[in-house]
């Protein structure tokens, strides 16, 4: 970060330090519901894609937190690339088998899959630094860049999806809230993470499209 001040507004794709740190904050603190379903809710009873699904919403949370935040994150993200393309072809395949032991729809698993993939495009083409732990990750804030996401037509497509997504499942919480539905264990839980999730994909990849 140099000599510069974390108080000034400097930005990269148009976000400001005081707007990042408040990022990291929102994706930390959806880490602690992720890690509370992995730890408390009966995955034998619910099914191994539940499971899976959460795993991964913890992944992503954490993916996120390193990206946005201006300290940058010391693990290469080839690492990270490696681990969201296998769990983007692990839903991909469950999509089109869907074994009835995982009690996952294929929509949800749609949805992991293009949520993995798009974190493999978004650590793929967000500018990266020239030299020192920066170098290795990608750079949401940087007072040296302007640039923006390579390919920002997938951008703006994955802005689109997760708008779209995030408004759909803020509709079926407020209609099985209506209709007093019975749901298993982690689902509001589940459908709040996937919201603040949504809406913080869909601001990235459009802050991402702002030179």
């Amino acid at each position: 970060m140099g000599s510069v001040s974390f108080l000034r507004v400097r930005a990269l794709m148009g976000i400001p330090v005081a707007a990042a740190w408040g990022a990291t904050a929102v994706f930390v603190l959806l880490v602690y519901p992720c890690l509370s379903r992995l730890v408390r809710l009966d995955y034998h009873r619910l099914g191994t894609g539940v499971r899976e699904a959460d795993l991964v919403g913890l992944l992503m949370a954490l993916a996120m937190a390193a990206m946005v935040s201006p300290v940058g994150f010391p693990v290469p993200v080839a690492g990270w690339q490696a681990l969201f393309f296998v769990a983007t072809c692990w839903f991909v395949v469950n999509v089109v088998r869907s074994p009835a032991t995982r009690n996952v729809c294929r929509h949800c698993d749609f949805h992991h899959g293009v949520s993995a993939a798009a974190m493999v495009y978004m650590l793929a083409a967000m500018p990266h630094g020239d030299g020192g732990h920066h170098s290795v990750w990608p750079m949401m804030v940087d007072p040296a860049t302007a640039q923006t996401y390579a390919l920002p037509a997938v951008a703006l497509v994955c802005a689109v999806y997760f708008l779209a997504d995030g408004a759909h499942t803020v509709w079926r919480a407020f209609r099985n809230r209506r209709t007093g539905a019975m749901l298993p264990p982690g689902v509001n839980s589940r459908f709040g993470c996937r919201v603040v999730m949504n809406f913080g994909m869909a601001g990235m990849f459009v802050a991402g499209l702002v030179p």
